[in-house]
């Protein structure tokens, strides 16, 4: 039925061994470290402490991730691998934005404690967009699509909702309870520039 009046005529043959499925995979797998290691040295060296607690939620991410892939379970192709290593930058884009609203807040003056309450409520909206446009896309392609496309579009979705879970809940109360950390109030070690005008006001009131 629908059969077209058309024979094939093969052009050209190629014959792949399985070691290529093999080599392929372990190439993948080891795109993700090297993107997973450059990241964290990125968000540690222009964060310092703030990037710190971006790699320890990064790192509860992964963990959470897997777990979920192991329950599900998903029989993990290429596409799917792919998905993992484009979350991967996607888990830290949330703390990226909620950082550099922290930056603004100290910036114009507040102290560390309220410059992080403020850049969680400020910085929100924009994560809550993100991720939300992100995830229907998702869905979209998982429904529609078949075959590899759809592996990529349920570890997109999957990793996607879990980070913004990670940068909310587990960020966000890793700053509130660090805030309270002498340490942690160095602007310096936060990465965060005041200028000193402010930085002697912030000193007079006692916020740093």
């Amino acid at each position: 039925t629908g059969r077209l009046p058309v024979d094939l005529v093969p052009i050209s043959q190629n014959e792949i061994g399985a070691t290529l499925g093999k080599t392929a995979l372990t190439q993948a797998l080891i795109a993700g470290g090297v993107g997973l290691l450059l990241i964290m040295v990125f968000m540690i060296g222009y964060y310092r402490l703030l990037g710190v607690v971006a790699c320890v939620a990064l790192v509860i991410y992964g963990v959470l991730f897997l777990g979920i892939l192991n329950a599900i379970p998903v029989t993990m192709t290429l596409p799917g691998i792919a998905g993992i290593v484009l979350t991967l930058g996607m888990a830290v884009d949330a703390n990226v934005l909620i950082f550099a609203r922290i930056r603004d807040e100290v910036a114009a003056g507040k102290t560390i404690t309220a410059a992080t309450s403020a850049g969680f409520r400020k910085a929100f909206r924009a994560v809550f967009d993100c991720n939300m446009t992100t995830v229907i896309t998702a869905i979209v392609l998982f429904l529609t699509a078949t075959g590899g496309v759809k592996g990529f579009a349920l570890t997109l979705g999957i990793g996607v909702v879990l980070s913004f879970l990670t940068a909310v809940a587990v960020t966000r109360s890793m700053l509130n309870l660090l805030s309270r950390w002498r340490p942690f109030r160095n602007h310096r070690l936060l990465g965060l520039r005041v200028p000193k005008e402010q930085m002697v006001q912030l000193t007079e009131r006692g916020g740093l």
